[in-house]
């Protein structure tokens, strides 16, 4: 044994059986040297974070008043006034703290680095941009600057973990380490990690990484102006947003504003414009938020409910694992889209229907839709790790049934659970998409923006020179679903090296049995 090995072993020995706390105050060196670079990171994008905090408290506060409004609702009408009112204090003082952070200014806001600007004459430079530089040589500084951003943070968080694997976990060993390690030496999973971190940038920093924001551009276009150049007065003009779209539509033809080019008001678009003149770029930083934030809620509750009946019907067995088992095969009989069409009809004027513009609705039936298949996938490792000998060793000990499962099943099971999870995931977006496309009520409501939307406005475009109305969106959506899949991938050759390609997707679909 290594001298470093041995060291490793003594230390882990000494945590055992202390709380995390404890551990560090024993030795605070290495969580300092982690801890204080990552508060640097939040705190230069506080008003960032904290207003998605407060949007998810926001509809988490919806959702489970909404609930109990509803269950109340049937025994006491006055109960359920008090609801109503609890809800409404709530979502009032939510929403002003909302406002109060939005007007928080962050690193890489646009207030801080400003993209938007107007000419004094035909060839002057521009006033209002950062530093006088043209519209689109400021928004890619600010776009590259939050890129950079996002991936470092993204690692630094990864550091965190090692820091708390080496320093301050009580087990020196779990299954996780190898198959992270595995990873490491992946590049197709890699390339699947990367394309995640960045949607989910999109997601976060949506607001800022466009050339405006969807509440100026889209949603409320006409409670705004710009002021512009015009080579007709040639003098500085103002006008609503809203008309500047009017007059910046792309349908093919002369009447197109294309990718990475400026329309008449010396508005900056790196995906060009859409029908009605909306900018694309920004549409699909929206669109990507309710994305990621509906796959997110769908796959983790699906995920969390496969995870807790797999272990759950592995360690009991028997009728539990036959009862769970019916169970999942009623809900694979009912057809998704189905069901959809008619949740959405039954809901439409419902609180549940109204929460994130449609997408909590959507959220839940995909994650009891999804749920059985993950299930299913997780089900062999499940009941093959049951029957190892530290189990049996651990029941014999009088450890509790909860235990055993969060300490001694879960961790064999999450590399499978992570391999489904991500390949699900892609499939929730492509029917998400799917449905905003077809649109007639289904999907995320206008004016939120949707993917699918997007490509549904431009199918009639496709072969002129507003082609890209659709193909960009289009493309997107392929970018995610494939770098879900290579993540997907990547953890399945992760958690077992000997089997790659054919040979390993046999190998994880027989449950690791």
């Amino acid at each position: 044994m290594s001298e470093d090995t041995s060291t490793l072993r003594e230390e882990t020995t000494e945590r055992e059986g202390l709380a995390l706390r404890t551990r560090i105050r024993n030795n605070p060196r290495p969580f300092l040297m982690w801890a204080v670079p990552m508060s640097i990171l939040i705190a230069v994008e506080f008003g960032t974070y904290a207003g998605i905090v407060l949007g998810a408290l926001d509809a988490l506060v919806l959702g489970v008043t909404g609930l109990l409004d509803v269950l109340v609702g049937l025994v006491s009408a006055s109960a359920e006034q008090m609801i109503v009112d609890v809800q409404n204090t709530l979502v009032s003082t939510l929403r002003g703290a909302g406002g109060f952070t939005d007007n928080i200014i962050t690193l890489f806001s646009r207030d801080v680095i400003p993209n938007q600007g107007y000419q004094t004459g035909p060839n002057s430079g521009w006033n209002g941009t950062f530093l006088g530089l043209p519209p689109a040589y400021a928004w890619a500084l600010r776009f590259s600057l939050i890129i950079a951003y996002s991936l470092f943070t993204a690692y630094w968080t990864f550091r965190g973990w090692l820091v708390y694997r080496k320093h301050y976990r009580e087990a020196d060993w779990t299954p996780t380490d190898n198959i992270i390690e595995n990873l490491r030496d992946h590049q197709w999973g890699q390339f699947g990690i990367i394309v995640l971190v960045l949607f989910l940038t999109m997601a976060v920093f949506g607001p800022a990484l466009g050339p405006t924001t969807v509440e100026r551009n889209i949603q409320s276009s006409y409670e705004y102006t710009i002021q512009y150049y015009s080579e007709e007065d040639g003098s500085v003009q103002t006008t609503y947003v809203g008309q500047a779209n009017f007059g910046s539509k792309s349908k093919g033809g002369s009447q197109n504003v294309g990718p990475m080019s400026y329309d008449d008001y010396g508005r900056f678009h790196p995906f060009g414009t859409i029908p009605n003149g909306r900018d694309l770029f920004t549409f699909m930083m929206g669109g990507a938020r309710i994305t990621m934030i509906v796959t997110g809620i769908a796959i983790i509750g699906a995920a969390i409910i496969a995870a807790l009946l797999s272990m759950f019907s592995a360690y009991y067995g028997g009728s539990v694992d036959l009862a769970v088992l019916t169970t999942a095969d009623g809900v694979v009989s009912v057809p998704q889209l189905l069901l959809l069409i008619m949740v959405s009809a039954v809901f439409a004027n419902h609180w549940l229907g109204q929460i994130l513009d449609g997408g909590m609705l959507l959220a839940l039936v995909f994650a009891f839709t999804t749920w059985p298949f993950l299930w299913r996938a997780v089900r062999g490792p499940a009941l093959q790790v049951a029957q190892e000998e530290w189990i049996l060793a651990a029941k014999s000990y009088g450890q509790t049934p909860r235990k055993i499962m969060r300490k001694h099943m879960f961790p064999y099971i999450l590399g499978y659970l992570l391999v489904y999870a991500s390949m699900s995931a892609g499939g929730i977006i492509i029917s998400l998409s799917a449905l905003s496309f077809l649109g007639n009520g289904l999907g995320i409501s206008a004016p939120t923006p949707a993917w699918g939307r997007a490509i549904s406005l431009g199918q009639d475009y496709v072969s002129g020179p507003s082609w890209h109305i659709s193909l960009l969106p289009g493309l997107m959506i392929v970018l995610l679903v494939t770098g879900l899949n290579a993540l997907g991938d990547g953890i399945r050759d992760a958690i077992d090296p000997e089997t790659v390609g054919d040979e390993g997707e046999e190998a994880a679909a027989g449950g690791g049995g």
